[in-house]
């Protein structure tokens, strides 16, 4: 895929990318070639190219942790630049303040389909810089309910707390099944105890989707959202 994509292009592409996202999850009816006609009757491109930058975007969405829109399967050929410009209007369109991470991600996968790498010599003394972040205000209730529910075993693969945490406790993390960023709610219907293996793979792994359907058929207190 060219990276030589003007701003308002990618900003036009990102923009209907998040609106088709809203309508699935509000269970609103949309077109995705209808989409990608409109983009190219604005834009001098076909509607394939820009089907595929919307699986770009959805690559981005996987390398950040965050869920894509079913049928835009990702595609990951996309260069770091492009990336983390995707990543930034991300950020900017759903009014939120997001680490940088999808351009480096995106070089460290780059550099991985080499045959062979030379050792590199790092940083000494890498840099430091102070970045703005959204977080989100949770309820601490919530967090400790579903905690006691899972009792030490990971809700998801069943297996036990990997470890005891410093204070004795399992250690499980909780997740939002919809995530907060993707507007869900902080409440033990859409909250769940994951083990750290589990927690990774429905954020990042290939299966995300299946693991999250997993655990709304294996949890009767989850709420699709």
């Amino acid at each position: 895929m060219s990276e030589g994509w003007a701003r308002d292009e990618l900003r036009a592409s990102v923009e209907a990318y998040l609106e088709m996202q809203r309508k699935f999850r509000a269970g609103e009816k949309f077109t995705k070639k209808r989409c990608y006609e409109d983009l190219a009757s604005r834009f001098s491109r076909t509607d394939k190219a820009f089907e595929y930058r919307m699986q770009n975007i959805s690559y981005v969405m996987t390398l950040i942790g965050r869920d894509w829109l079913p049928g835009l399967k990702p595609a990951r050929n996309v260069g770091a630049k492009v990336a983390s410009e995707i990543e930034e209007l991300i950020g900017l369109l759903e009014g939120k303040d997001l680490p940088s991470v999808a351009g480096f991600e995106v070089e460290v996968r780059d550099q991985l389909r080499q045959p062979s790498l030379p050792v590199p010599p790092g940083e000494r003394k890498p840099h430091s810089a102070s970045v703005r972040t959204t977080q989100f205000k949770r309820d601490a209730s919530v967090k400790a309910w579903v905690l006691k529910a899972a009792g030490g075993r990971c809700e998801c693969c069943s297996r036990s707390a990997p470890f005891q945490a410093a204070d004795g406790t399992p250690f499980l993390e909780v997740h939002h099944v919809r995530q907060l960023a993707d507007s869900g709610s902080d409440t033990i219907s859409n909250a769940v105890a994951l083990c750290p293996n589990c927690h990774r793979e429905i954020h990042y792994g290939e299966n995300a989707r299946q693991l999250a359907e997993h655990l709304y058929g294996l949890l009767p207190r989850l709420i699709r959202e």
